[in-house]
C-alpha cells in the first residue's frame, strides 16, 4: 500500500500576515500598544482578519524594528515619518528606473534585430515598392 504524502505548504511570503499582534510585538521588542499607537498614526498597516484582528507580516516586523532603532537613536516621530516616506519614495524610484532599464534595452535589442533582417536598403516612402515597373506611384505628405 502506497502512503501518502501530505501536500507541500508553502512558507509565507515576507507580505503575507501571519503574526498575531502579541506576537508581533514580541518579535518587534515593542510593547503591543506602541504597534496600536504606530497604526494609528499611519506608520504601520497591519493585515486584518475577517473579525477584524490585526495581522503583521515579516516585512511589518522588519519596518517596527526600523521604526524602533530610529526612535531609539533620539529620532522623534516625525523625522521617522519622513525617513519613512522618504524610503519609500526612493524604492519606488528604483523600481521605476529598472523597468525603464529593461526597456531601453528590449527597444535597442528589437532595433538590433530589426537592422539585421534587412537585407538590402529599401525606402523610407511606405508608398514605394522595390522592383514595381511600369506602374504609377502617388507619394504625398500628410500635413498634420
Amino acid at each position: 500500500m502506497a502512503t501518502r504524502r501530505p501536500p507541500r505548504v508553502q512558507p509565507p511570503s515576507a507580505d503575507d500576515a501571519v503574526f498575531v499582534i502579541s506576537v508581533a510585538a514580541q518579535l518587534s521588542g515593542l510593547h503591543p500598544q506602541t504597534l496600536r499607537t504606530y497604526e494609528r498614526m499611519g506608520l504601520i498597516t497591519p493585515g486584518r482578519t475577517g473579525g477584524g484582528g490585526r495581522r503583521y507580516s515579516y516585512r511589518d516586523i522588519e519596518r517596527l524594528r526600523g521604526i524602533a532603532e530610529l526612535t531609539a537613536s533620539g529620532i522623534g516621530i516625525e523625522g521617522v515619518r519622513r525617513i519613512l516616506d522618504l524610503e519609500h519614495t526612493v524604492a519606488a524610484l528604483r523600481a521605476r528606473n529598472e523597468e525603464l532599464l529593461a526597456e531601453v534595452e528590449a527597444t535597442r535589442e528589437a532595433l538590433r534585430q530589426s537592422l539585421s533582417t534587412r537585407a538590402a536598403p529599401r525606402s523610407n516612402l511606405p508608398a514605394l515598392r522595390q522592383g514595381t515597373t511600369g506602374q504609377s506611384v502617388v507619394v504625398w505628405r500628410r500635413n498634420i
